[in-house]
C-alpha cells in the first residue's frame, strides 16, 4: 500500500519560512516524478512546484517563483517544499504527489500523479 505522509506545516508570519516534507511508502520513491499542489477552501487544487525522478528538471507556478524551492532525497524517499517569504496568499491546504510514471521532467497536470497525501495546513498572517 502506498502512503504519502506530509509534515511541516503551521501557522507563520508573512515573511517567514516553512519547510514542507513528504515522505512516501509502498513504492519505489527515486523512480518517480514528486510534486506538490494546493487548495484553499472552495478553490480548485492547483499546482505549485514539481520535480523529475533524477532531480535534474523543477517548475513551479509563478506566483512562487524565486521563494519557493522543491527538492528530493532519494536515500530519504522524502519530497521538500522550501517556502521562504511567505505571503498570506499563500495560506492553503498543501499536498503532495507521486506521479504515475517515470517523468524527467516536472508534471503540473494533476491527473499525471496517481497518489496523493492528505495534506498539511499552512496558514500566513499579515
Amino acid at each position: 500500500q502506498v502512503q504519502l505522509a506530509e509534515s511541516g506545516g503551521g501557522l507563520v508570519q508573512a515573511g517567514d519560512s516553512l519547510r514542507l516534507s513528504c515522505t512516501v511508502s509502498g513504492r519505489t520513491f527515486s523512480m518517480y516524478a514528486m510534486g506538490w499542489f494546493r487548495q484553499a477552501p472552495g478553490k480548485e487544487r492547483e499546482f505549485v512546484a514539481g520535480i523529475g525522478w533524477n532531480g535534474v528538471h523543477t517548475s513551479s507556478t509563478d506566483s512562487v517563483k524565486g521563494r519557493f524551492t522543491i527538492s528530493r532525497d532519494d536515500a530519504r524517499n522524502t519530497a521538500f517544499l522550501q517556502m521562504n517569504s511567505l505571503k498570506p496568499e499563500d495560506t492553503d491546504v498543501y499536498y503532495c504527489a507521486s506521479a504515475r510514471l517515470r517523468f524527467s521532467d516536472p508534471q503540473e497536470r494533476e491527473d499525471e500523479y496517481t497518489y496523493w497525501g492528505q495534506g498539511t495546513q499552512v496558514t500566513v498572517s499579515s
